[in-house]
């Protein structure tokens, strides 16, 4: 298989370190100050590379492990199990979107009764969401093995839900502590959740920008993710088996994963765990209705974020970032309508109140005061309006 396109190139960050002359102290003066904290996390790479998962359970000192899937990759699991042999205690593949709590408890129990000393969690968001809330509780080790290009499996975040609300945290007994990133196992991935799992991944990046904690490491993660994704999601749509453009989307994900693990979220984070955990959206398909709403509505306060993003996809002068993201979605076949994907426009009050109840921080304040606005944004949402 072809490697995937990693460009190089000269950003604000390097110039700052290697202009020339008396100029190099003027610039450094002007970066701002920043705390980058680097997340411990193991990664193997490659096509072919799910072969090394005994040697990372080696590495580990596990012996027995719990093997994390939802029941439609029951076969996935099977495959895992396969190659632990006598090191795989069992199989729970009752994985389920945005985590809910009996489920989560459920998982738990199982992994206790079978002793456990990891889980291997094998598949999209739900899946690896489920391994975590079963680490917040014990402390089991996770090797992820992504199948799509959610991103959780870089990240200390998680998110369970319970009585129709979604609670998320952070907490660095989550973060997997090895991740295998093995790009054929993508190749199957259905193109149409290929292009929501792709752009669910820019929404971690493109958030990240912005954030309040943002600093010029995450930034070179950021706009290369949203690039290494904006390459190659057209050509996944054009050829689902194209395994160039597989590993790079692959490539793309751990970047914007990355980025997310390392920083705060903002609103467009706050509507998706809204949208999802209270009224049941599926994940990707509401990241990739949202985030253009989103983008439109932080543009005037993020300007440079705007730029870093319309930049990496190539819109410069085209397009704006927000309008970017939303034909990078239609174009590719996603949906861009919340109407499509399950939402009933006479929850959309309900949806706005639960947004402004308990805000995240954001370059543009979204609070009780802005109900208003984000009922607005919601309804476009809503339609699919296209952002300017």
């Amino acid at each position: 298989m072809a490697r995937p396109h990693f460009p190089l190139r000269k950003t604000d960050f390097q110039r700052a370190w290697h202009a020339p002359g008396r100029a190099d102290a003027a610039i450094i003066r002007t970066m701002k100050s920043f705390i980058y904290q680097n997340l411990p996390a193991r990664v193997v790479f490659g096509a072919g590379s799910l072969a090394q998962l005994p040697r990372e359970m080696d590495t580990l000192g596990a012996a027995r492990a719990l093997v994390l899937s939802t029941p439609e990759q029951r076969a996935w699991a099977e495959r895992v199990a396969e190659l632990l042999g006598a090191r795989a205690a069992g199989i729970f593949d009752r994985a389920a979107m945005h985590v809910p709590i009996e489920t989560a408890r459920e998982a738990r129990e199982v992994a206790r009764q079978l002793g456990a000393d990891c889980a291997v969690a094998i598949g999209g968001g739900s899946t690896t969401g489920l391994g975590k809330a079963i680490a917040l509780d014990s402390g089991l080790p996770i090797v992820a093995i992504p199948t799509t290009y959610a991103g959780s499996e870089m990240t200390p975040i998680y998110g369970i839900t319970e009585a129709g609300l979604k609670k998320t945290g952070r907490d660095p007994r989550v973060l997997p502590r090895t991740v295998i990133y093995d790009p054929e196992l993508s190749l199957g991935l259905p193109v149409a959740l290929s292009v929501t799992s792709g752009i669910n991944a820019i929404a971690h990046a493109a958030e990240g920008l912005y954030a309040a904690d943002a600093n010029p490491i995450t930034d070179l993660m950021a706009e290369d993710g949203i690039a290494a994704l904006g390459r190659a999601l057209p050509r996944i749509w054009a050829q689902p088996t194209d395994a160039e453009a597989r590993a790079d989307a692959l490539y793309g994900a751990w970047l914007c994963g990355t980025v997310l693990g390392a920083v705060g979220m903002a609103l467009h984070h706050k509507l998706c765990h809204t949208l999802g955990g209270s009224f049941n959206l599926p994940h990707a398909e509401v990241h990739t209705v949202v985030l253009p709403q989103a983008m439109a509505f932080n543009a005037a306060a993020a300007p440079e974020a705007m730029r870093r993003i319309e930049r990496a996809l190539g819109a410069t002068g085209r397009a704006s970032a927000a309008a970017g993201l939303f034909d990078l979605a239609h174009t590719n076949g996603a949906p861009v309508a919340l109407k499509d994907i399950g939402m009933n426009e006479a929850d959309l009050d309900r949806a706005a109140e639960i947004a402004v109840s308990n805000p995240y921080w954001n370059p543009r304040p979204f609070g009780a005061a802005q109900r208003g606005e984000i009922r607005d944004l919601l309804q476009r949402a809503y339609e699919g309006i296209r952002p300017d």
